[in-house]
C-alpha cells in the first residue's frame, strides 16, 4: 500500500462536531511554528501537552486536564483515526503545542496534526538489525529523540523530520551478538542530555544508561546496572566473572527529580539465575546480584550513583521491579512527604525517601504468593521456601513470569492520593513438565490459574492504592486482562485499554465505570490525554504486537473455554492510532 494512503484520515464511527477553534491553524502553519520544548516546558508542561512517556518529570501519567469529565465522559465519541504500520512495539505518542509525535514500528516516527491526524511528516529509518520493541520518543529543544533497533539514538528537526545526529551505542566489554542488547525505553531529555536506557537479555555485562549531548549526540556518562568486580556491590555475585554476569536490562524511561537533580531507574532481574543458587562460599561475598530489581538514583550531570534500594535480592522466578519510578507527595502520618514509588511484578508497591533512599512503605495487592513478610523497617522481604524452584517439588506459583503488573504503566493522581495500577490475575505451574525455566536446571513451567481468578471468572484487575495510607483502596474486576497503562485526570476519571477490546472509563473515587467503547484491535500502549483549542483528546495506539499481548491473548482464551465460556472473536482491525473526544 502507498505510504500516503497508509497515513491518510480515516472516519470512524460518527464523525464530531469539534469547534473551528482545533483548527486555526493548517497543518504547515502548525508545524512551522512549533516552539522549541524547553526545560522549563519540561518541567512544568502546558495542561493540553503531553511531552514525554509518563507526561512528566515525575512519571505520574496523570492529566491535568478536566474537560472530560465523570458526568460527561459517556458523551466520548470517535474523533480521528490514523492508521499505522504493523509490528512489534508500544509507542506511547508525544503531543506538543497541537502537533503529535509518534514512534511507529518498524523504524518510522511520525509528526501529525493532533486534531485531524493529517500526517505532517515522517522519518523512516532503515536499521541494521531486525525490528525490536520500543515505547517511545523524547522531546527537548527543538529535536525529536527516537531509539532505534540497531542500537542508534538519532535526532530529528520537529519542524521538518530531517536527521539532525546519529549517534551509536557501543558495547564495553564488546559483544558478538548485539542483538541481545535493546532500546526499549523512551528518551529521559534532562537540561542538556538525552539519557538512553539499554536492555540486555544475555548480554555479558548486562545493561547499562548512558548520556548523550543534546546538541551534537556525544556520550557524557554511562552507568552499568550490573556492579562490577572491584566496584561497590561486585562482590555480590557469588564470584562470578563479569562477563558471565547478565541482566539488569533497564525497560522504562526514567524520572527526574530537579530538586534534587537525581534521576531514578529500575533495572531488572538476571536470566541465568542457577549460578546464583548456591549459597556464597567466600567471606564478603554474598549472591544479592546488584543492582538487580533494584531503584537506582543517578546524579543527573555525572551519572554517578547516589543510592540504590534493592526491592528483591536473588530473583529465581524473573518476577522484576523493572517499571515506572514514580515520584509524589502525600501526605503519611498527618504530613506531607515526597517519596519514589514502584511496584513489581508481584503488585507489591515500594516506597523511599527519594534523597535517601530510605525505606518507607510497602502495599501488598494480593495477587501474588511467594512473598510470606515485609520487614516494616527495612522492607526485607521473607520468602516462602515452598516457591523456590526444584525440579521435583511441583509448585504452584502466583503470578507468572510475565507478572501480575507488567510494562503497562500506573497512574498517579494528586487529587485522590492514589495510584491506579493494571493488574493481570495469573499463576504458573512449576514441575519436569513444560517450558523450560531458566531458574533451575530441570524445572519447567506451565500455566495455572489465580485463585481469585477462579473465583470470580475474571483475569483483569484495575486497583486503587492509598498511597499516604499505605493501604488497598477499591477495585475493580474485569473480564479480560488490561493491555495499557492506567491514564488518571483532574476530571476524575481514569482510563484503560483492555482485551475486550476496548477503551473504558472509571471514577476515580470508588472505580465505577462510566463509558466503554468497543475497539477493533487490541489496544496496545501506554493511554495519553491532550487538548487543542478548547477540545480534549484520549488516544490510544491499537493493533500493535508486543510480548505481553503475545502471553495474554491466548492465556485469557484459554480460561474462559476451561470455564465453557465464549470465546472472545480476534479482532481483525488493522493498526491505528484511535483518538476520542467529546463534542462541543
Amino acid at each position: 500500500m502507498h505510504p500516503k494512503r497508509m497515513l491518510a484520515t480515516t472516519a470512524l464511527g460518527a464523525t464530531l462536531a469539534l469547534t473551528a477553534c482545533t483548527t486555526l491553524l493548517t497543518p504547515s502553519e502548525r508545524i512551522a511554528g512549533l516552539p522549541p520544548v524547553s526545560a522549563g516546558m519540561l518541567e512544568k508542561p502546558a495542561p493540553g501537552d503531553w511531552l514525554q512517556w509518563g507526561r512528566t518529570y515525575d512519571g505520574q501519567n496523570f492529566s491535568p486536564l478536566k474537560h472530560i469529565d465523570r458526568s460527561n465522559v459517556k458523551a466520548l465519541a470517535p474523533a480521528w483515526r490514523a492508521p499505522l504500520e504493523a509490528g512489534l512495539s508500544m509507542p506511547t505518542p508525544l503531543v506538543h503545542d497541537g502537533v503529535m509525535f509518534l514512534h511507529t514500528a518498524p523504524d518510522t516516527v511520525l509528526a501529525l496534526d493532533a486534531s485531524t491526524g493529517r500526517e505532517m511528516w515522517r522519518h523512516a529509518y532503515t536499521p541494521a538489525t531486525g525490528s525490536s520493541m520500543k515505547m517511545g520518543l523524547g522531546l527537548g529543544g527543538g529535536r525529536v529523540f527516537a531509539p532505534t533497533s540497531d542500537l542508534h539514538v538519532i535526532a530529528l528537526d520537529v519542524h521538518t523530520g530531517d536527521k539532525a545526529w546519529d549517534h551509536t551505542i557501543e558495547l564495553s566489554p564488546p559483544a558478538t551478538n548485539r542483538g541481545v542488547f535493546n532500546l526499549r525505553s523512551a528518551p529521559l531529555v534532562v537540561g542538556n542530555k538525552v539519557i538512553q536506557a539499554i536492555t540486555s537479555s544475555a548480554g555479558p555485562g548486562g545493561g547499562f544508561i548512558v548520556a548523550l549531548d543534546i546538541d551534537t549526540g556525544k556520550e557524557l556518562w554511562r552507568f552499568h546496572t550490573l556492579a562490577r568486580p572491584g566496584e561497590p556491590g561486585g562482590n555480590t555475585w557469588n564470584d562470578i566473572p563479569l562477563d558471565k554476569r547478565t541482566g539488569g536490562s533497564v525497560w522504562h524511561q526514567g524520572t527526574y527529580d530537579h530538586d534534587l537533580n537525581l534521576i531514578y531507574y529500575g533495572a531488572g532481574a538476571t536470566y541465568d539465575t542457577a549460578q546464583l543458587r548456591t549459597p556464597a562460599a567466600l567471606p564478603g561475598v554474598t549472591n544479592d546480584a546488584l543492582y538487580t530489581n533494584a531503584t537506582i538514583a543517578l546524579d543527573a550531570d555525572t551519572g554517578k550513583l547516589k543510592w540504590h534500594y534493592q526491592h528483591l535480592s536473588n530473583d529465581q522466578w524473573d518476577l522484576d521491579w523493572a517499571f515506572e519510578r514514580t515520584l509524589a507527595t502525600v501526605r503519611v502520618d498527618g504530613r506531607s512527604r515526597k517519596v519514589v514509588m514502584n511496584v513489581g511484578k508481584m503488585g507489591i508497591l515500594d516506597a523511599l525517601d527519594p534523597a535517601t533512599g530510605a525505606y518507607l512503605f510497602s502495599i501488598d495487592a494480593g495477587t501474588q504468593n511467594i512473598i510470606t513478610a515485609i520487614d516494616p523497617k527495612t522492607g526485607a522481604k521473607t520468602i516462602d521456601a515452598q516457591r523456590l524452584p526444584e525440579a521435583a517439588r511441583p509448585t504452584v506459583y502466583c503470578p507468572s513470569p510475565s507478572g501480575a503488573r507488567a510494562w503497562p504503566a500506573s497512574s498517579f493522581s494528586p487529587g485522590t492520593g492514589m495510584l491506579y495500577l493494571p493488574l493481570t490475575e495469573w499463576c504458573a505451574k512449576m514441575s519436569m513438565e513444560g517450558s523450560p525455566l531458566l531458574s533451575a536446571p530441570g524445572a519447567k513451567i506451565s500455566d495455572a490459574d489465580h485463585p481469585d481468578a477462579v473465583a470470580d471468572g475474571k483475569m483483569g484487575r484495575l486497583q486503587a492504592m492509598d498511597v499516604g495510607g499505605a493501604k488497598l483502596a477499591w477495585r475493580h474486576d474485569l473480564d479480560a486482562p488490561i493491555s495499557t497503562s492506567a491514564l488518571s485526570t483532574a476530571g476524575g476519571v481514569v482510563f484503560i485499554g483492555d482485551l475486550d477490546p476496548a477503551l473504558k472509563a472509571f471514577d476515580d473515587r470508588d472505580g465505577k465505570l462510566l463509558w466503554s467503547a468497543p475497539l477493533d484491535a487490541y489496544p496496545s500502549a501506554s493511554l495519553i490525554t491532550y487538548s487543542v483549542g478548547q477540545t480534549q483528546y484520549v488516544a490510544a495506539v491499537t493493533g500493535m504486537s508486543n510480548f505481553h499481548i503475545g502471553a495474554m491473548g491466548p492465556r485469557y482464551q484459554k480460561f474462559r473455554a476451561a470455564r465453557g465460556l465464549p470465546a472472545i472473536a480476534q479482532p481483525t482491525g488493522a493498526p491505528s492510532i484511535q483518538v476520542f473526544a467529546v463534542p462541543n
